[in-house]
């Protein structure tokens, strides 16, 4: 894939998201997809994105839960750091937590991605805010040495912190040109609907895991 040329449509939107409060019954479960233009339904209609789809996956499956999107597109772990707090309100009760592909795309060191992801955790955590980990790999172009430091960083934060792990987010879409938009990096509804089934049995993991905790 031509990541170097695509780091441009990633990066484009300097929008800014925030999960607004939304009318839950006493059993529904409130998630919040917080991430970069992979959750934020780059490209397509609101109902078509990824926080939407899984959500009426899961509904059709009989759980009681809303999805809210809270991507924004270009977003690295810096920013989504920064606008973590006032991001996510109260009364949530996880999050999916998908950042990083910027971070890759733009070469940034992989240990201030880390470091970036686990203040997340920690602070969503002391919250008392379940959280699931959505993987990312980092591009070959980056080199070998690059690739493997970044790709190891979302297994080892999820054993570290004992999170359902969800290793790649884009498995079955990337490289697939039916997946794909027209940039040959964002999903389109083909590669968002292949992404919520395979994505369905952990979300189903994490809800069992909230309704524990």
């Amino acid at each position: 894939m031509r990541f170097k040329a695509l780091i441009a449509a990633l990066c484009l939107s300097l929008g800014v998201a925030t999960a607004s409060a939304l009318p839950a019954s006493a059993d529904e479960i409130r998630i919040v997809g917080f991430g970069d233009s992979l959750m934020a339904a780059y490209n397509l209609q609101s109902d078509e994105g990824f926080p939407a789809r899984l959500q009426a996956a899961l509904r059709d499956r009989g759980h009681e839960v809303s999805i809210i999107d809270a991507g924004v597109s270009g977003d690295t772990t810096s920013g989504g750091l920064a606008r973590l707090d006032w991001s996510i309100p109260d009364g949530i009760d996880g999050v999916i937590l998908e950042l990083g592909a910027n971070d890759a795309l733009r070469g940034l060191p992989p240990e201030k991605t880390r470091e970036n992801l686990e203040a997340m955790i920690v602070r969503l955590k002391q919250r008392g805010i379940s959280v699931l980990l959505a993987g990312m790999l980092a591009p070959p172009n980056m080199g070998a040495g690059y690739e493997t430091v970044f790709n190891q960083i979302y297994p080892d934060l999820a054993a570290e912190h004992g999170l359902i792990f969800y290793p790649f987010f884009l498995d079955g879409v990337t490289g697939n040109p039916e997946m794909l938009l027209s940039d040959g990096m964002h999903p389109n509804v083909n590669g968002i609907n292949t992404m919520v089934e395979k994505f369905v049995p952990v979300a189903e993991q994490f809800l069992a895991r909230i309704k524990t905790e």
